[in-house]
This record gives C-alpha cells, structure tokens and sequence, in this order.
C-alpha cells in the first residue's frame, strides 16, 4: 500500500511539474497545433470552384498566435498562377471585424453589414502567400502570421 501512495505521489508531482512548465510558457506551439502551412488541395478543381462559387473561405485557421481567418482567390486562365490570400476583414477595418461570404459570389459582408469585393479584404502581412508545389497543390505558408 505505501508503494501505491509513492507511485500516485510521483504521477501527481509529474503532473504538476508539466502544468507549471506550460502554464509559464515554455511549451512551444507545434505543427500539429498550429501548423505554419495548410495544404488546400490541387489547383486544377480549385481553380474550377473559385470560377464557379467565389473565393474560398477558411474560417478561424489555427495559428501560433491565435486564431486568424483567411480568403483564397484565383484568377487567370492558367489553375496554377493567380492565386492570392487575404485575411477575412476589410483593409480599412480592424482584425475584429470578420467577413461573411456572399454564398456563390466574390463579395462578403463585413461588420458593419457593408458589401465589400474581395479584393478589398485585407492583404495579409508579408511572409503569407499561396505557394503552388509542383505546379498542382495548393499550400497557403503561414508563417508571418506566427511572427507577429
């Protein structure tokens, strides 16, 4: 019986030593929690959507330093160039000021209830960009929005 108190002592003092050490901030955000990239899929039907329904919509996406919504774009003929990423707010409003997309078209509605085009979201901070891996996947790096 006292061996079982020991070892229930140790797992509590275990426990209790990693609840210090994260509660202090010494862990570390992983790519499991907040991964720097998101793969999105290949560019051929991607493109083909955005054509047909509008910009894609990510909604709270997972980042190192919270949570951050973002708009993926295309346009052009060619499915593997002309992509672009904005962050679902105006560019003349604040972070707090999320956008809802127009369902099937390229315009959102912002806070305020205006009507704004995409292409008057807010660009992202440099360091987030669409990359295209081999001319066919889609990968948004989000690694700026870690940064700041």
């Amino acid at each position: 019986m006292l061996g079982g108190v020991v070892v229930l002592g140790l797992i509590a003092l275990f426990l209790w030593g990693m609840a210090a050490w994260i509660s202090r901030g010494g862990a570390e955000a992983t790519e499991r929690i907040a991964p720097s990239e998101l793969t999105v899929g290949p560019v051929e039907s991607l493109a083909e959507e955005v054509a047909e329904s509008g910009p894609l919509f990510f909604p709270e996406l997972g980042t190192a330093i919270g949570t951050r919504s973002i708009v993926v774009d295309h346009t052009g003929a060619v499915a593997a160039d002309g992509w672009r990423v904005y962050w679902a707010y105006p560019a003349d409003r604040e972070p707090t000021c999320v956008v809802e997309q127009v369902v099937g078209t390229r315009l959102f509605v912002d806070c305020d209830g205006r009507e704004v085009d995409v292409s008057e979201l807010s660009p992202p901070d440099e360091g987030v960009f669409p990359r295209v891996d081999g001319r066919e996947t889609l990968v948004i790096d989000l690694r700026a929005a870690e940064a700041n």
